[in-house]
């Protein structure tokens, strides 16, 4: 384990700043336009985030999925409901959403609240998905374990020749989510890790603005 010298790994951010009065009043716009500026410089997946989870007992999980979209209420994701974060939001609602953009030297968080969305906007993304993520999402029930890799691609031919030249429909235990923030966070790299962080939290249905020590 000693052949990565890991406490030897550091870089020194500068690229940006954030100071308060070049800030949205909004955190969604400011998310918004950090987005676009993310998305610019070539990262591959810069709507990939990181999604972090507890059990009702306390015991976090995480793991990383996709934003489809972003509103005035907040983020949506889709996942397989019987999946362990699936399970994890059945008994606990909360969760926290992480953005990391390595080239622009930026991260976003976002802690709050976690709903399904309604059965229509659900199926309404499933029937615009591709016909072999369609067909992936009956193949598989989500973390559950299986013998080998063998059963789920036996399972996944199958369902495509189930459905071959039909509508497939949306199974019961696949939809979307939306996580509803109280708390974001923007971080970007300062020099010297002296970093700047701006955390918008709501209250009363407004937002308010403070910066954090870094």
């Amino acid at each position: 384990m000693n052949e990565h010298d890991f406490r030897s790994m550091r870089r020194n951010y500068g690229k940006s700043e954030l100071v308060e009065t070049q800030i949205s009043p909004n955190p969604f716009d400011q998310f918004s336009h950090w987005f676009k500026e993310a998305k610019a410089s070539g990262i591959l997946e810069p709507n990939a985030m990181s999604l972090a989870t507890a059990s009702k007992s306390g015991h976090p999980r995480n793991r990383i999925v996709l934003l489809k979209e972003i509103n005035a209420t907040g983020l949506v994701f889709f996942t397989n409901y019987l999946s362990q974060k699936g399970q994890d939001l059945e008994e606990n609602p909360y969760a926290s959403a992480l953005f990391f953009w390595d080239k622009e030297e930026r991260q976003v968080r976002f802690d709050g609240k976690v709903e399904k969305i309604s059965r229509e906007e659900s199926e309404a993304y499933f029937l615009s998905r591709p016909f072999e993520s369609q067909i992936g999402a009956h193949a598989s029930i989500q973390s559950s374990t299986i013998p080998n890799r063998e059963f789920v691609e036996s399972k996944y031919e199958d369902m495509k020749e189930k459905y071959s030249g039909q509508i497939v429909p949306i199974p019961d235990y696949w939809g979307g989510y939306i996580l509803i923030p109280e708390v974001i966070e923007f971080w970007q790299g300062r020099s010297s890790r002296l970093h700047d962080r701006i955390e918008y939290k709501k209250s009363n249905n407004q937002w308010t603005i403070n910066r954090l020590s870094p």
